[in-house]
């Protein structure tokens, strides 16, 4: 459950905290100013980092008054729950109780929850606010004749915005609920806005979509993952949710194409014969044709979860616009890498098969970095610029040109390869996580600024998509995994990372982490019983992944959301449904591909 959380009309961006405008490809967007969630969501998300982004279409300024649609939430998950409203003469803690209870019936906007509320607080409580992910049932104890609380144990939070917060371990919050005589009943006349529900009822009613954005370039569709309901509203939450913006931590790293101002222009998206029909306002006018196909492929990508929708069809107050038929931005969405493992073994580098065999990288490439006597490599997409580090720093390595030497520190963590322009390397330190610093292909340095806390980095690695960057640490209470946005100048050269975003880590001593496609990544940790891996969804839940046999050395993405593992023997091991596969590979290193 969460309190209330006000937001402000929309104002410039001199504001503290405030959004820059977003120029997209050629397109900008600005985001309404808000202030922190009241006190619920702060007690709730005291250990945790929110992240939050206007989930609602905003009333539009101009224009003529048109009758909206009433927004039906009809579950389309194939779960309904159908809880019990009170049944008359309950004490306190009964009906507090099935209050909660009856937060998993969410028809006619909680109908059966609000039952348990006072007349004069029934319509003033927001189950929207968000939700509290919680484990077992909360202990309930008495603080006054009309008073009780509630004290339960969160393991998530997802906010009124859809953005879902893994808590980094269980958090203990204490709500207050007031009680007032109705008639012989007892009735609620205080709660906390929001709901609560356990684990297994939260994936019963609520679905993972993802909103996607363009990285500034226009070359790459980035997701921001969201939770809805499961119901048949959940279509124009998307959208409303996709025309407010990308959640706070991705500032500066993604745009949109979608004008300044553009909201919808009816309060419903309607779907007829698999057609989302989205009417938009007149600030959506000033995009060109080609804005105009970015924005279809916005919408589509965004709605491409609900099963209800095959095609979005686009009109603005009410009529048509010209999009081009059958065209497309051409953005890459979840770029895949060759699923051959990239290995230094039997002096090569270069991608190996099943046999042990590698065929080696062209140009030059494969004899310069052997030569360097590698402990890590990472390689771009093009597979014509590698990142090497060895004893003597770290290289960059090109097909058909002389190897370069760009940082001689011998204390560095993996670098990883930048896929933006002409490319750049990614080094950092492992004893000052400040000290992060991207190379041009041609040695220049740029220092980028970070606000990861201290610890011991060890791990670096930035998204195939070149929009995000992913920290493993080592700290003071054990691994701490981190996701931030990549922020650029006008040239494309980071100047510096985003506020660090904390994700579920695998436990104990850290060994690596890696992205395994553009919305999952997986962390090792090293146990006294073995390596514990666990795979998150950034804006998701975390999974703890069976156990390999071994040491753990390097954890790389492979092809097709695939996990490669490396353990201490050199075997490189392959993720499956089930566990993990030997891919008969035995490698000195195992590469990063990008």
């Amino acid at each position: 459950m969460t309190r209330t959380h006000a937001r402000r009309p929309r104002t410039g961006p001199t504001r503290t905290h405030a959004r820059r405008p977003r120029t997209g490809p050629t397109g900008t967007h600005a985001r309404r100013p808000r202030t922190g969630l009241r006190h619920l969501v702060a007690v709730v998300l005291a250990a945790l980092t929110l992240v939050a982004v206007s989930a609602c279409a905003a009333i539009p300024v101009s224009g003529d008054v048109r009758s909206g649609q009433s927004v039906k939430d009809e579950s389309v998950s194939g779960v309904e729950l159908r809880p019990d409203g009170p049944s008359g003469g309950e004490d306190q803690t009964a009906v507090l109780r099935g209050f909660v209870a009856a937060a998993t019936g969410a028809q006619n906007n909680y109908a059966t929850a609000r039952e348990f509320l006072s007349s004069g607080f029934s319509e003033r409580w927001n189950p929207r606010q968000g939700v509290t992910i919680s484990d077992g049932s909360g202990q309930v104890e008495r603080v006054g004749a009309s008073e009780l609380t509630y004290t339960l144990t969160a393991s998530a939070t997802v906010d009124a915005d859809g953005e879902y917060t893994q808590a980094v371990r269980p958090t203990t919050s204490t709500l207050t609920f007031r009680f007032v005589r109705e008639g012989d009943d007892w009735r609620i006349s205080y709660a906390p806005d929001g709901i609560i529900l356990s684990p297994v009822r939260f994936q019963s009613v609520f679905q993972q979509h993802a909103l996607y954005f363009y990285d500034p370039t226009g070359d790459y569709l980035v997701p921001d993952v969201r939770w809805f309901l499961a119901q048949s509203s959940v279509s124009t939450r998307i959208v409303s949710a996709l025309l407010a913006g990308p959640a706070d931590w991705l500032d500066g790293a993604v745009v949109t194409a979608f004008p300044r101002g553009t909201q919808l222009s009816l309060n419903a998206v309607t779907i007829e014969n698999g057609t989302a029909q989205v009417d938009l306002s007149s600030a959506a006018l000033r995009a060109g044709s080609a804005d105009r196909v970015r924005m279809r492929d916005q919408l589509a990508k965004s709605l491409a979860t609900v099963p209800s929708v095959s095609s979005v069809a686009l009109t603005i107050e009410g009529a048509s616009i010209s999009v081009p038929e059958g065209g497309s931005s051409n953005a890459q969405q979840n770029p895949d890498v060759d699923p051959r493992p990239l290995v230094e073994a039997d002096r090569k580098v270069g991608y190996a098969s099943s046999t042990g065999s590698v065929s080696a990288l062209g140009g030059g490439m494969s004899q310069q970095i052997v030569a360097l006597d590698p402990d890590a490599v990472s390689l771009s997409a093009s597979g014509t610029l590698a990142a090497v580090r060895s004893d003597e720093g770290v290289f960059v390595v090109r097909s058909g040109q002389q190897r370069l030497r760009v940082d001689t520190r011998t204390d560095l963590v993996p670098p990883s390869v930048d896929g933006t322009g002409s490319g750049s390397v990614w080094v950092a330190r492992t004893d000052d996580p400040t000290k992060v610093r991207s190379y041009s292909v041609s040695g220049q340095p740029h220092d980028v600024k970070t606000t990861l806390p201290s610890g011991k980095l060890v791990s670096f690695e930035v998204s195939r998509d070149s929009t995000r960057a992913l920290a493993l640490m080592q700290t003071s209470d054990g691994p701490a995994l981190y996701v931030m946005a990549i922020r650029r100048d006008d040239d494309r050269v980071p100047t510096s990372l985003g506020p660090p975003v904390r994700l579920q880590a695998a436990s104990e001593n850290a060994v690596s982490a890696t992205w395994v496609s553009d919305v999952d990544v997986a962390s090792v940790g090293q146990t006294d019983t073995g390596p514990e891996i666990v795979r998150t969804t950034i804006g998701g839940r975390a999974t703890t992944l069976p156990q390999p046999e071994g040491r753990a050395t390097t954890i790389v993405g492979g092809g097709g959301g695939s996990l490669l593992l490396r353990v201490s023997d050199g075997q490189v091991l392959q993720s499956t449904g089930g566990g993990w596969e030997p891919t008969g590979v035995d490698a000195d290193v195992l590469g990063t591909q990008h």
